[in-house]
């Protein structure tokens, strides 16, 4: 059985959720500067896309998927058949002071975290995953964040919706492993965004970590941390787990995120 081939953006057709800002533009941006032969950019109105229409009315193709809608994903599906690339970027961080599981008012806002960052991906792949499979394989990329990886009070509902996303990409891995699709779990951390602008530290521009995340799809690689802020988590982490957890635990006690 021949295993999932490395991806090439020259060519592709790439359909990229959330594409009407920060990561998801910075996709779109590189994809048509790799020579992409199309780019479904989606949004959850088409209003949202026409700046991004405008880099390439030829090859950009406007589409409104609300992930938390199974009729507007399965309509994209049926629109967008020449599909090889799917990016599943749209996501939500939840509303601040209603991210904390025990200490919230109601779950309210953490089932939409749940609903948009976990099953509207899940749901993404289940519709998408036919026509890659039909297209020869192709690649579907999860972003998802080093929130997958730990998680702190103030952000419990959103580092619960990732965690589940990153258990959901390996098992959608393993699943479309006969069909040759490349599953790829991302794990960003400090890049430019709206969802980002308050985080301290340096960040790396949406574009530039698209060519990171691309130049890692190319050699085949399926866990990917771009750039140096993300490394910086994923290497203690996966050195002592539970001493990482334990110093954010303190840190957190100590200076408190709000």
């Amino acid at each position: 059985m021949n295993a999932p081939a490395a991806l090439e953006i020259s060519d592709c057709v790439a359909l990229v959720t959330g594409a009407n800002r920060g990561i998801g533009k910075g996709f779109v941006e590189e994809l048509l500067a790799g020579g992409a032969r199309r780019v479904y950019a989606a949004a959850r109105t088409a209003d949202r896309l026409e700046a991004i229409v405008a880099l390439d009315p030829e090859r950009v193709v406007p589409l409104e998927i609300d992930v938390t809608r199974i009729d507007l994903i399965l309509a994209a599906a049926r629109r967008a058949r020449d599909v090889t690339l799917l990016i599943n970027n749209a996501g939500i961080s939840g509303e601040a002071g209603q991210r904390r599981l025990i200490g919230t008012p109601n779950l309210d806002d953490a089932r939409l975290v749940m609903d948009t960052n976990f099953w509207g991906q899940l749901e993404m792949c289940r519709a998408f995953a036919p026509l890659l499979g039909e297209n020869g394989g192709g690649a579907i990329v999860n972003i998802l964040s080093v929130g997958a990886l730990f998680s702190l009070p103030e952000f419990g509902s959103y580092s619960a919706a990732k965690w589940a996303a990153r258990a959901m990409g390996v098992a959608v891995r393993a699943e479309l492993y006969a069909q040759r699709t490349l599953v790829a779990n991302v794990y960003p951390a400090g890049v430019e965004s709206d969802m980002s602008k308050n985080t301290p530290g340096p960040k790396l521009t949406a574009r530039e970590h698209a060519i990171q995340v691309f130049a890692a799809l190319a050699q085949g690689e399926q866990e990917i941390f771009p750039g140096d802020a993300a490394t910086k988590f994923r290497d203690p982490i996966a050195a002592d787990a539970a001493a990482f957890d334990r110093g954010v635990l303190e840190r957190f006690l100590t200076s408190p995120l709000g």
